[in-house]
């Protein structure tokens, strides 16, 4: 049951919560330590609880604590019993399978765009919810969508490494849009590629050139040490990586889950908390349930994708360094020749901007945008369409044939 972990996210809101309890004797005295940025807010704080009567203000931040974890569990749970009558609703259908990858077809009529997602989360939140699916909309909009939709490792993918994925099923999924729209295609096709996927469909884009019209690469990390907090939270996880994955056959879910959670472990407590004061019937409500269900269902990395990703790239940097191979060929940005568009959300907590920002320097020609969004919000936030949808829509239609 989500929010996945779960145990993992009430533990962390109670730690807070008891930490705000302990902390105050310190805080009133002017002991506790803070960051730098706070010297001026803490000073004043600390004069306003020293005029304090500690007893009420104990009392006071008690039920404090009591009110946000109960709103928060009221969340949690009002999510866990909301409908999900859209749950599995997709406007693709199924043209091609390899193992547990698939390709989908959105239909429409304009140029081929093959669309990546990552590994880590499912394809469908390119494809969340009727008011809020970028494929369905960019159909509505002159286009002729497909997405790659991984699935969770079969018994062939848990062997696979990144040049697997690449070359044996992102590859030949090309070849079946190729296949698909064939003389009826309006141009050769673009790749998008969405986080993680972004830099799949980079390595593929470089192999495949000739047959592709552009490249689009959607809050794709490349600096995996530039402007982050990531790397302190998977070097704490690095000497025990080899027992797990040999545990586990692959890196499971819920540590990936908590990976993401310790990006900001307040969050769960937050959204949840919100949650509670919804009308269970409005569409927002909706739009949380469907969203949170796609971060919840998540699929395990096979073991040595796991080791490319959690070392290679965020440990040792290889993509940046220059030492990232697929098929023993450097995977190297400036060597692109296609039209190339990169887009950098202003808010993004899982790639910083800097990490993207990276790989739009290393393409000289790469036009950038920067949606006022986050890295999910970017996709099927409310102003995603603005920030994204309609600025990729109008990259497409200026592309060559």
């Amino acid at each position: 049951m989500g929010p996945r972990p779960l145990a993992l996210h009430l533990s962390t809101a109670m730690a807070g919560m008891m930490s705000s309890l302990a902390a105050l004797p310190s805080a009133r005295n002017g002991s506790l330590p803070w960051q730098p940025e706070l010297a001026v807010a803490a000073g004043e704080l600390a004069a306003l609880l020293a005029q304090s009567d500690p007893e009420p203000l104990f009392q006071a931040v008690a039920g404090e604590c009591q009110t946000r974890l109960s709103a928060m569990m009221a969340g949690v749970e009002a999510y866990q019993a909301a409908r999900r009558p859209d749950r599995g609703w997709s406007e693709g259908a199924e043209i091609w399978r390899q193992g547990t990858t698939r390709l989908l077809d959105y239909g429409g009529e304009g140029r081929p765009v093959l669309f990546v997602p990552s590994l880590v989360n499912g394809a469908r939140v390119l494809d969340l919810t009727k008011d809020r699916g970028l494929l369905g909309w960019l159909r509505r909009h002159g286009h002729r969508p497909f997405l790659v939709d991984w699935g969770a490792p079969g018994e062939a993918e848990l062997e696979f490494s990144l040049d697997d994925y690449i070359c044996r099923r992102l590859s030949p999924a090309l070849d079946a849009v190729q296949d698909r729209v064939g003389a009826q295609a309006t141009g050769r096709p673009a790749l998008v590629g969405y986080c993680m996927g972004g830099n799949l469909a980079l390595a593929l884009a470089l192999r495949r050139q000739e047959d592709l019209s552009g490249l689009a690469l959607l809050a794709t990390p490349w600096d995996f040490h530039a402007g982050g907090q990531q790397w302190p939270v998977i070097e704490a996880l690095a000497p025990g990586l080899d027992n797990l994955l040999q545990g586990f056959g692959a890196l499971p879910v819920d540590i990936l889950q908590a990976l993401f959670a310790a990006l900001d472990p307040g969050l769960a407590q937050r959204k949840f908390r919100h949650f509670a004061t919804l009308d269970p019937y409005s569409a927002e409500a909706a739009h949380f349930v469907a969203l949170e269900d796609w971060v919840n269902d998540g699929v395990p990395l096979a073991a040595q994708v796991a080791r490319d990703c959690l070392v290679g790239w965020y440990g040792d940097n290889n993509p940046a360094g220059g030492r990232w191979c697929v098929d023993g060929r450097i995977v190297d940005p400036a060597g692109l020749r296609l039209a190339v568009l990169t887009a950098i959300p202003e808010n993004d907590r899982i790639v910083p901007a800097a990490s993207a920002q990276a790989l739009a320097d290393a393409i000289s020609h790469a036009e950038v945008i920067r949606p006022a969004a986050g890295h999910i919000g970017m996709v099927v936030g409310r102003r995603g369409k603005t920030g994204l949808w309609q600025p990729l829509s109008r990259w497409l239609r200026g592309l060559d044939p």
